[in-house]
Parts: structure tokens; sequence; C-alpha cells
């Protein structure tokens, strides 16, 4: 029996050697997918959102992110002054501003 084992073995010869660029190719198609499909938005939006809170200013009606519409009073290096009714002021930070709203928004909705 041992002998058949031996001859089963010899006639199945060596296997053929895949191309090892070829084997990584699926890796590399996964990683494109992810970059344009997740990663590359991610960071574009990341950019846009950095560079509108850089470029607030007192007088600007925002709203924050968590949902709060007010009229930037002051700002500083991390903080901004928002007024959200007549006399209330609060100060969040400048990261948590979510969107700069069109002037007189505020207006518009007090009627």
């Amino acid at each position: 029996m041992n002998l058949f084992i031996k001859d089963a073995m010899a006639a199945g010869g060596q296997a053929a050697q895949a191309d090892p660029f070829l084997s990584l190719l699926p890796l590399v198609l996964i990683f494109a997918i992810f970059w344009f499909l997740i990663i590359r938005p991610q960071t574009k939006r990341a950019k846009q959102h950095r560079q509108l809170v850089a470029e607030l200013k007192a007088g600007d009606e925002v709203v924050t992110q968590g949902g709060i519409l007010g009229r930037i009073e002051s700002l500083d290096e991390s903080f901004v002054t928002l007024e959200v009714a007549s006399g209330v002021r609060m100060r969040v930070q400048r990261q948590m501003v979510g969107a700069v709203m069109p002037k007189g928004t505020i207006q518009s909705l007090n009627g």
C-alpha cells in the first residue's frame, strides 16, 4: 500500500506557482474601493468644516451641531458667543458650529 501512495504523489507533479502580484490584486482593489468610497469623502468633509470654522466672523448666523440657531456676537481662538434670543447668550466651542445660515434666517423665523 505504501507503494501506491508514492506513485500517486509522483504522478501529481508540482503545482503551478501563482504570480505573487496577482494574488495581491484583490487586496489592492479593496483598498482602492475603501479609499474612494469612505476615506476620501470623509477627509474632504473634514477639510470643508475646518475651513468653515476658520472663516467665522461676528454677525454670522449659524446652527450648532446640536441644532441651536444663533448669531455670532464674538469669537476667540476656541469659543464663539452666540445670541440665541434677545438678551440670551451662550458660549460654544468653535468646532461645534455645524453650518453658516444665510443672512436674515433668524429674522424670517421670528416672523
